[in-house]
């Protein structure tokens, strides 16, 4: 953490003006997505700045941008009062202006080194009590500003009390309208949006549509909360919808306009609103609370890890301060502090937020800075700003007067490390910024316009990492990060991997001019690189994962034995598997920045095709996995010490006397699920050495589920959470069925591995355990087995997505076949165990009817069976159930269903029609009863009794239906003419019998 400012620069601001002219609290605030890393484009052209000495920053650079400040802006500077407010904004279209007291300059930025004939006029400022603000100045034009000549360019500027001044010209100084905009109070923003027109916004967050008529004056109108297709509905209502109106103290900080979406965002204390606008009208859509929202997450993430934090966090205060716009999302700066902290410390934190149209998602991340400053008051704090140039870059810039401190989102690992950037020599300080050509632009006095880039000598890599990869390109002096071959001469695999290597590094160094015409030249986007790209871009990473830690001296050096606690060693393994998953993530960031990643296709793993990027996203999953197995083993030293010692020896790898078995286990991160057939050969062997009644009986098993869980979860939740990043282009090719390594069968697969620690835990260890361990047990298998089963609908799903063809679907039905049947192997047991609870949970999730059908049968809970009945309507359950009570021969069951189930009993017995004369019956339908006997009846030819019995029953039916006299006369006297010559006769013969049946 960087040390407490002296004099916070808000104060620093006030001395300086005099007591007469007053300052209007508020800071505006942007919407901005988070990038990765820019170079400095061909058309901006800045220079070392020698004011800041290298020996000043060690990740970035101060250079001067474009050409030398106008003459007008350096008068300005140069005759400006101790009281003159300073303050200036840069535009990404290469407009600024300068506020120096009530001047306003205005120029186009020349980014050449040489200054050309370029825009540059001033404006007089209507007169106020306040210090006006770059932020109450906007421009316009009729063409895209970054074309626009100052004949098409229009200006307005607003004082605090509501003066608007208006400039339809900017070619013409003295050219103005003036009027009055009734804010109800003072005005902090003005901003240009659509058709020409602005919004004037006021510190209580009135917003204002201001627009010029044909004669050049301003019409106003206000802009309503919650407008659109809810206005003129209740609060209560409109509460309903996300949108309410902001609290009466509610201050604005920011007012963002996204041009390429035509959207308008608001920050105030409480709320983040979104507009949607057009040429004339505008409408509501988002009013988001902030303080419930967001509130929580940044205090939790300052002080969470307290032990006190309960009874902190209620006592902790938030403020917003800026927003921007970035390609991650909403940033929003916001600083927290807690008056019980002894020096009380204001922490800004930077939240990205995902704007999902009419909403914003509840999954956002909050990065804390590691920059601070002594809390003094709230408005102090309103000094400093955001910046966040729109690049494909996780770096912001948070500045006031004194400092830009650059710093992560947090939405990208490939990040340079925090740095604060004093501009404090005398004189100098920051009067404002914006971004321009993808740069951060800041105006210091001393030195005008200034951007801050990334240091091409500094490296987003681990340092180990970085070591590791010039080691292995110095093997080969003849291969050149920047000498690359022509198309002409062949290049081998051998160096196109460590051609591929040096372009990485370099991107890593922020060189990414250099690292693209590595890869250009390589595998050029028109070329077919085939599977020699897929080929080097995979061993590349399993280099990076598996990678020999060459800066560490215990690799050189010997080591005393490795004790059961946390000793030095253990903590150096876990940094290293860090580290190597921060490499993984730059090398992906850098296949994308530089157009491989979509060249990817495939790659043969144990002789079956798999998608390159999947295979890369299996690596990371093993780092994450790695971790996970390296965090208990500082805990379980013994046991997993002796499992990663048998997986070596299976390997035939020795263990050098300088090192331990933890430390060449983990160095090769792609072979770590070779612990897990280890595990249960140490769990089977404790289980026959330690007696039925020791505590270690037990626990081994306990400790070993959890280790194979917590693996496995690890690896999933990541293939999970990072699927956006190995997902394949919208318009590439069909990626081959997709079998994760968790989903791997054969020995030691992780199938054959979970399907073995179910046999041991319900055979050998469920019949000697008590209650309390029964329970622990079976819930650590529920969850193995909810992955195991999880990774066959993975596989299938994959299958779905083939091209359909007879051999893939072959392929399909088999594997649906053999996981329908593994399913019922695994859940069957716990079944006859009576462990209904968890043999639900899994056949709920995984669709197993049969399982759930006789677990409801065995508890007689008709009551569930009709659950899921309508839980699994669409799955056709309840033809499932009906099928099953056939087969089991419980025709009373099938028959007895209940009113809601009887619309699909009927249909299914459409074909079972010996049975669905007595559903008809049964639900009075007699008439279908009688069409379905008289049916059977027909069709029987060989049984005499069986044939005047069905035909006795529908006479039966007919007497019991609400048919016409006529009509039932004709069936009873047998006169009916569906009747055949071969069945008519049988009437005479069962008079008899039906008049007993009758009575």
């Amino acid at each position: 953490m960087f040390s407490p400012r002296s004099v916070p620069s808000s104060a620093r601001m006030q001395q300086s003006r005099t007591p007469g002219r007053k300052s209007v609290s508020g800071a505006a605030t942007g919407l901005q997505l988070s990038a990765r890393r820019a170079s400095l484009p061909a058309r901006a052209t800045p220079a070392r700045l020698q004011s800041h000495a290298a020996a000043e920053t060690i990740s970035y650079d101060v250079q001067t941008f474009g050409s030398s400040l106008p003459v007008k802006v350096m008068e300005a500077l140069t005759m400006a009062d101790a009281d003159d407010q300073i303050s200036v904004r840069v535009t990404e279209s290469s407009w600024a202006w300068m506020v120096c007291g009530e001047r306003l300059i205005i120029w186009k930025i020349c980014q050449a080194a040489v200054a050309k004939l370029s825009v540059c006029k001033e404006l007089q400022l209507p007169s106020s009590e306040y210090d006006f603000t770059a932020d109450v100045v906007a421009v316009t034009s009729t063409v895209p500003l970054e074309m626009a000549a100052a004949q098409s360019v229009s200006v307005l500027a607003v004082s605090a009390e509501g003066t608007a001044r208006f400039w339809p010209c900017l070619a013409h100084e003295g050219n103005y309208t003036e009027s009055s905009v009734d804010l109800g109070d003072l005005c902090n923003f003005v901003v240009a949006v659509r058709g020409g027109s602005f919004i004037v916004a006021s510190v209580r967050s009135q917003l204002l549509r201001v627009s010029a008529d044909s004669s050049g004056k301003l019409q106003c109108r206000a802009l309503q909360q919650g407008q659109g297709v809810l206005s003129g509905i209740g609060r209560r209502v409109s509460s309903l919808f996300g949108i309410l109106s902001p609290p009466a103290d509610d201050v604005l900080h920011s007012v963002v306009w996204v041009g390429r979406t035509s959207c308008l965002y608001t920050l105030t204390s409480s709320r983040l609103s979104k507009w949607e606008v057009d040429d004339s009208s505008e409408h509501q859509i988002l009013s988001w609370d902030t303080c419930k929202a967001l509130n929580e997450s940044i205090v939790e993430s300052i002080w969470g890890s307290e032990s006190s934090y309960g009874g902190l966090k209620s006592g902790a205060n938030v403020a917003y301060l800026d927003m921007k716009l970035s390609q991650s999302g909403l940033v929003v700066l916001a600083a927290a502090w807690h008056p019980s902290d002894t020096p009380c410390l204001a922490y800004f934190c930077l939240a990205t937020l995902h704007d999902d149209g009419s909403t914003i998602s509840d999954q956002f991340t909050v990065q804390v800075t590691k920059y601070s400053c002594v809390f003094q008051t709230k408005e102090a704090l309103q000094a400093t700003r955001l910046l966040l140039p729109w690049s494909p870059s996780a770096t912001a810039f948070l500045y006031n007067e004194e400092l830009v401190f650059a710093c992560s989102t947090g939405t990208s690992r490939a990040t340079l490390p925090d740095e604060k950037i004093n501009f404090t020599s005398p004189g100098d300080g920051i009067r404002g910024g914006g971004h321009c050509a993808n740069l951060p632009v800041f105006f210091s006095l001393n030195s005008g316009l200034v951007v801050v880039v990334a240091r091409e000598s500094a490296s987003i890599l681990p340092e180990t990492m970085e070591d590791s990869l010039c080691s292995s390109l110095a093997a080969a002096p003849e291969v050149s990060a920047v000498e690359t071959p022509t198309r002409k001469a062949p290049v081998g695999q051998e160096d196109r991997t460590k051609l591929l290597k040096a372009a990485f590094l370099q991107f890593c160094r922020n060189d990414l001019v250099g690292a693209q015409t590595v890869t250009d030249e390589l595998f050029p986007a028109d070329g077919e690189a085939g599977a020699e790209l897929d080929s080097v871009v995979t061993r590349i990473n399993l280099d990076l994962i598996d990678d020999y830690p060459a800066s560490d001296p215990r690799w050189a050096e010997s080591v005393p034995e490795e004790s059961a606690g946390f000793p030095l060693t253990s903590l150096i393994i876990l940094h290293q598997l860090e580290d190597k998953m921060k490499a993984h993530c730059c090398f992906m960031d850098f296949l994308l920045q530089v157009g491989l990643l979509d060249q990817l296709s495939q790659v043969t793993v144990h002789s079956s095709p798999m998608a390159t990027r999947l295979l890369l996203c299996e690596h990371a999953e093993k780092l994450q996995a790695a971790m996970v197995l390296k965090n208990h083993h500082t805990k379980h030293a013994e046991l997993v010490n002796g499992a990663i010692s048998m997986a070596l020896q299976r390997r035939n790898v020795a263990v050098p006397p300088s090192l331990t078995v933890a430390d060449v286990f983990f160095r090769e991160v792609s072979q770590i699920s070779s612990v897990f057939e280890c595990l249960l050969e140490e769990e089977e062997r404790s289980l026959k050495v330690n007696p039925v009644d020791s505590v270690q009986w037990a626990e081994v098993v306990l400790t070993i589920n959890s280790i194979i869980k917590d693996m496995l979860q690890a690896a999933g939740q990541y293939r999970e959470t990072k699927a956006s990043m190995y997902r394949a282009s919208e318009n590439a090719a069909a990626e081959p069925e997709y079998i994760p390594w968790t989903a791997s069968g054969g020995v030691g697969g992780v199938r054959t591995i979970i399907s073995r620690q179910h046999e041991i835990i319900l055979r050998s260890v469920y019949p000697h355990a008590d209650s309390q361990l029964r329970s622990a047990l079976c819930e650590q298998l529920v969850v193995l087995l909810d992955m195991f089963l999880g990774s066959y609908v993975a596989q299938l799903t994959s299958l779905q997505k083939q091209r359909p063809s007879a051999a893939q679907q072959d392929r399909y039905n088999s594997l649906e076949m053999e996981y329908s049947q593994r399913r019922s192997e695994l859940l069957t047991p716990l079944l006859e165990l009576g462990q209904y609870q968890w043999v639900a949970v899994l056949a709920e999730k995984f669709c197993d009817f049969d399982i759930l059908v006789q677990m409801c049968e065995q508890t007689d809970n008709q009551s569930r069976l009709q659950h899921y009945m309508a839980k699994f309507s669409d799955q056709n359950f309840s033809d499932f159930l009906f099928r099953w009570y056939m087969e089991k021969g419980k025709r009373g069951k099938l028959l007895s269903q209940p009113a809601a189930q009887h619309q699909q009993l009927a249909s299914f017995l459409q074909a079972h029609q010996h049975l669905s004369w007595l559903h008809h019956i049964h639900v009075q339908d007699y008439q279908s009863a009688l069409r379905t006997l008289y049916s059977q009846a027909n069709m029987e030819t060989r049984y005499f009794a069986k044939k005047t019995t069905l035909l006795a029953l529908s006479k039966l039916t007919a007497l019991a239906s609400d048919l016409p006299e006529e009509e039932l006369n004709k069936q009873v006297d047998g006169k009916n003419p569906v009747y055949t010559e071969q069945t008519s006769w049988c009437w005479d013969h069962v008079e008899e019998g039906l008049t007993q049946l009758e009575a």
